[in-house]
């Protein structure tokens, strides 16, 4: 079985449907928490499409892809200063807007670099 089918059928498939709806909804709520924000969603809204719509089939792409976005948060780190923990600076990747977009689309490299082209893609996990 392929991982990209057996993950679409069993884990995403709820999200899928829900992005196939129209967003209409979305963005009239949206305008009526905040009115002043209307231009920046926008301006996301587009960016987000963008990498939503880019298809991998390109070995090379998908390679490059999956080096380039990290695989967890590399900003989540303990402060230790003489074996004592400081504190803690808790995962920021949330905050970036393209979060869920990024990580879609590194999971669509690595779907494609291991049920089309047959490679073992542990090395990026």
């Amino acid at each position: 079985m392929k991982v990209f089918d057996n993950t679409t059928k069993r884990i995403f498939l709820a999200s899928w449907i829900s992005l196939n709806q129209p967003q209409a909804s979305h963005q009239d709520v949206n305008q009526l928490l905040n009115p002043s924000s209307k231009s920046n969603g926008d301006i996301f809204r587009s960016l987000r499409q963008r990498i939503d719509n880019i298809q991998v089939r390109d070995r090379l792409l998908a390679h490059r892809l999956c080096k380039l976005i990290p695989a967890q948060c590399p900003f989540e780190r303990d402060l230790n200063l003489f074996g004592k923990t400081l504190f803690h600076i808790p995962p920021m990747c949330k905050l970036n807007p393209l979060y869920d977009e990024l990580v879609g689309l590194r999971f669509r490299a690595l779907c494609y670099l291991a049920d089309e082209c047959g490679e073992d893609i542990t090395q990026y996990c």
